[in-house]
């Protein structure tokens, strides 16, 4: 019992000086005064590339979105100029199914909050767990990364996700859009390892099938007496004011869990993973089922399969016109969320041009998760939620993010990372 408890204090005071040495920078305050930003290179995350470029923006929103040789500018009009000639300019990337703020260190279990006990957690809200302190969300967001939809995991229903911005002191500051999803862990008829059939795949699914099917009649009644909280929780699904977000990957799950949605007639359906969707990319697009693409920095799920198959995915999606967008759950999900523009930019590499491949960690995310009339592309009216690259955002090896905005506020980009590099920096210069 001694050992016990000497391990747990030396976990938590190991835990107390990390976090002592990394504190996270301020929340931004909000914008004041109109910025213009100048002869820059715009990615407008529609498809459109500006190559002289004047985008400006007051009150946390865009207010123009032009070609400088084109239009005329008023200086006077505004109060910081910016020129970012010969540097490229950004919507925020956003990243979809993701658990950033809900664990910190993968080995360290008292850190993450992402999962609770039970099967049919529908109930269970990602957000209220969401910590706005976590050190790594200032690793993502000096990559570009700057919103995310926060989702929960495990058992058959995991719970309610909602998006937030990276730029707040606490989660009801973050939320951008509050309770957006139900996430469900569709069963596997196999098993993960050996292809063995799985014998509880019949009754999971049935258990699945009498929650839905007691919840859909609990909901044809506006109000009752004595709240069940976890039918409730999805009475936005049946009228489709929640997203549905199917978690599964392969085709015979796939067509079952499509037939489940018929079946319940449930319209705003998200595949999540999905990757065997390019083998039945017809009936997804007939079901108007979208998809947000299982990591594409993954080998291929069977020896058969050609060894680049996922990272061709994304251009085979495309093509098939099945709206997508790329996700980045798997293994250390939390801190390699900073890699995502690296996925689109392999999806570049192999089919989609630059411009398809920003929107599929844009715009197309955006659609997805239904807020692309506020944010996702560079355009008047929507939020001014950017960032600006002295190289391609794409490409790791230019990737350069030196100035970052999230609704006008212009953030704080150092992280402990950064503060290391030049801390070391310095030191080896100065022995030189």
């Amino acid at each position: 019992m001694k050992t016990k408890i000497i391990i747990l204090l030396t976990i938590y005071f190991q835990l107390c000086a990390f976090n002592l040495l990394a504190q996270v920078p301020s929340p931004a305050p909000q914008q004041k005064g109109a910025v213009l930003l100048q002869n820059g290179i715009a990615h407008l995350g529609n498809g459109e590339i500006i190559e002289n470029a004047v985008i400006g923006f007051e009150n946390g929103k865009i207010t123009l979105v032009a070609d400088a040789r084109v239009v005329k500018i008023d200086p006077s009009s505004y109060d910081t100029i910016i020129n970012i000639e010969g540097k490229h300019v950004y919507p925020g990337i956003i990243a979809p199914n993701s658990t950033l703020g809900l664990t910190e260190i993968d080995a360290v279990r008292a850190t993450q909050d992402n999962d609770e006990t039970g099967i049919l957690n529908p109930h269970v809200r990602s957000i209220i767990a969401y910590n706005t302190e976590s050190n790594i969300t200032t690793t993502v967001r000096f990559n570009g990364v700057l919103m995310g939809q926060i989702t929960p995991r495990g058992g058959l229903i995991s719970g309610t996700s909602s998006i937030v911005q990276f730029d707040a002191w606490n989660w009801e500051d973050a939320i951008y859009k509050e309770d957006d999803g139900i996430h469900i862990n569709w069963p596997n008829m196999y098993q993960r390892w050996g292809g063995k059939e799985n014998k509880e795949y019949d009754n999971t699914k049935k258990e699945l099938n009498d929650f839905f099917e007691n919840a859909k009649v609990y909901c044809k009644v506006a109000n009752h007496a004595e709240i069940n909280i976890r039918f409730e929780s999805v009475r936005g699904l049946f009228d489709s004011s929640k997203k549905l977000f199917i978690h599964t990957d392969y085709i015979k799950e796939i067509t079952e869990a499509i037939t489940f949605v018929k079946k319940f007639d449930l319209k705003n359906v998200v595949l999540v993973g999905a990757y065997d969707a390019w083998m039945i990319a017809e009936l997804l697009k007939e079901n108007n089922i979208s998809v947000i693409l299982k990591r594409v920095h993954s080998l291929p799920e069977r020896q058969e399969e050609d060894v680049y198959l996922p990272y061709k995915m994304p251009k085979i999606l495309f093509d098939a016109g099945i709206l997508f967008c790329l996700e980045n759950a798997g293994d250390m999900e939390a801190m390699n969320t900073r890699n995502l523009p690296f996925y689109a930019g392999t999806a570049a590499a192999y089919g989609l041009t630059k411009e398809q491949a920003l929107q599929s960690i844009t715009l197309n995310t955006a659609k997805i998760l239904g807020i692309d009339q506020t944010c996702g592309s560079l355009e008047i009216g929507k939020d001014a939620t950017l960032f600006i690259s002295t190289g391609d955002a794409l490409d790791m090896k230019t990737n350069n993010v030196e100035l970052a905005f999230i609704q006008g506020r212009k953030i704080d980009l150092s992280s402990r990372q950064k503060n290391l590099y030049e801390k070391y920096s310095k030191k080896y210069k100065q022995q030189q």
